[in-house]
């Protein structure tokens, strides 16, 4: 319920409601998404929706644009009721959204793209041509500008962007909804894109921001609605609230936002890769990358997804063997003439958080107990089988949920049952377990709420201070420069530098992941 001493509507409230929920209702089996979630939304303003994994909010924007179907409740827009029974309804009646993985063909054009299904006659060439002008003035109104015959592939993620909201105003969008729309984009991009917000909203365009960036909602949003639970909890005008309130709105408890960094101390070298590359089908995926990691200290490697990271952490960890370059970790040489897979790694002393944790981190229908020895099945605290001592795995597993706060704290429940941010939890208690000399962890809170963020961040840096070398991969920039004692900042596959956190700014890491290094950097590569 939303609080007599908060808002009972979002934005500016002497503007008329261009968009109002009414008691939306939405089930799935058991888990009732959204409970009775009304929302208010004024004409031309941004207005922000938070909450945790799980919270509903995404369930709500999916009714908004039709995807789902409302158990009960009302849509209005302008006033009028809508009965959206699919996106080409919501399309019709002034909705847009742009989803957070776009939904661009590739090897078409930018015209193509924008055009493809709203032709205005069964003549292509004729379509494109009316089109090119539309368009031409949507961009200059709204700063949007694009190459139109530039093919979407060869365009950066962030005119990839620009296209999709380009094709929702083409095809007449009042209301534009953007789900999580800065996970793929540097900081430069970032702020490009609220630039261009600010212009939608000048222009009267009227914008809903899922986000999971409390900063952002800070920076761009006139309003912001928090749900928890299903429910909608509280609607505030931004300028009334602080990152610290929609945080303990958010989780149902205070949250610690700054977990507490204190300097390393770390010790020796333990491990050092010299000139990794890697090629794929003929695509360089790794190119010529050198770095040293040392005990005691957090390396956190920073770069738009798909610049290599991912293949690093495989190299790392085993899973693939390096073209060429070699690599020492805790004194063994490993190489593309002489390599090592996952469990002679893990002989090492090395765990691994993998970035996608149901592709690689667990058996989805296995249960918690038995994801929680993956990997380590013939760990001698489990006997010498573990898969036949289920004692034994209920009482481990027991254990490390009672440690790590993984809810609900069930050994037999299977893993797929358990929220994003619980199974990341098992996860990291399965590898931190293990007491490693070396920790790889890949995007550590993809997918997770504020106040497993906390949980996890605080556990990284105490795995740190006992002596561990950990080398964090992340998109999420703000994770980056809070953890890390060092930087690197990868682009094409290279090494673009390596920074100290005191020299690590936002505009500096930025310009890197984009390819653009100054001399001093440049020097100390």
């Amino acid at each position: 319920m939303v609080s007599d001493t908060q808002h009972k509507t979002g934005g500016n409230s002497a503007l008329p409601p261009v968009l109002r929920l009414s008691s939306i209702n939405k089930r799935f089996g058991a888990v009732h998404a959204n409970k009775d979630v009304s929302l208010e939304v004024s004409a031309g303003t941004v207005h922000g929706i938070v909450g945790e994994n799980g919270a509903g909010k995404s369930t709500l924007v999916s009714i908004l644009y039709a995807f789902y179907t409302a158990d009960s409740g009302q849509i209005y827009i302008s006033g009028q009721q809508q009965q959206f029974k699919s996106s080409a309804d919501a399309i019709r009646a002034g909705i847009g959204m742009v989803h957070q993985h776009f939904m661009l063909v590739p090897n078409f054009t930018v015209l193509e793209n924008i055009v493809l299904g709203h032709e205005s006659s069964g003549n292509l060439a004729s379509s494109k041509i009316k089109a090119a002008g539309e368009l031409a003035t949507l961009a200059k109104k709204y700063g949007l500008e694009v190459d139109l015959d530039a093919v979407v592939q060869d365009l950066p993620v962030g005119l990839q962007q620009r296209v999709e909201i380009l094709k929702a105003l083409y095809r007449g969008a009042q209301i534009l909804i953007l789900d999580e729309p800065t996970g793929v984009l540097t900081p430069q991009e970032t702020e490009q894109l609220f630039e261009i917000l600010k212009a939608l909203r000048a222009q009267g365009v009227t914008i809903l921001l899922i986000t999971h960036k409390l900063k952002e909602i800070m920076a761009i949003t006139d309003a912001v609605s928090v749900m928890r639970g299903g429910e909608m909890v509280a609607h505030l005008a931004t300028q009334d609230t602080s990152p610290r309130q929609l945080a303990e709105l958010m989780v149902g408890r205070p949250v610690l936002l700054d977990v507490g960094y204190s300097p390393p101390t770390p010790t020796d070298i333990c491990l050092k890769a010299d000139n990794i590359s890697l090629t794929q089908s003929g695509t360089t995926k790794l190119d010529g990358l050198s770095f040293s990691l040392r005990s005691g200290e957090i390396l956190g490697i920073a770069g738009v997804s798909g610049n290599g990271q991912s293949e690093l952490l495989e190299i790392l960890s085993g899973i693939r063997p390096p073209s060429s370059g070699t690599l020492s970790i805790n004194g063994h040489e490993i190489g593309a003439d002489n390599p090592a897979g996952p469990s002679e790694i893990k002989a090492l002393g090395v765990a691994h958080v993998p970035e996608d944790r149901h592709a690689m981190g667990l058996v989805l229908p296995f249960s918690a107990a038995e994801s929680a020895v993956l990997g380590y099945e013939d760990d001698a605290r489990l006997g010498s089988a573990a898969y036949f001592a289920p004692e034994a795995l209920h009482s481990h597993c027991a254990q490390l949920m009672a440690e790590f706060d993984v809810r609900p704290a069930s050994p037999e429940l299977k893993s797929n049952l358990f929220s994003g941010g619980n199974q990341q939890k098992l996860v990291l208690a399965r590898e931190i377990s293990s007491a490693p000399k070396i920790l790889l962890v890949g995007q550590p809170t993809r997918g997770v709420d504020i106040g497993a963020i906390e949980f996890i961040h605080k556990q990284l840096l105490s795995l740190r201070d006992k002596g561990c070398a950990i080398i964090l991969v992340s998109v999420e920039l703000d994770e980056i420069l809070s953890l890390s004692d060092r930087v690197m900042v990868m682009n094409a596959g290279q090494n673009m530098g390596i920074i100290d956190r005191a020299d690590a700014t936002i505009q500096t890491v930025g310009l890197m992941m984009a390819g653009v290094v100054d001399s001093d950097v440049e020097a100390r590569r």
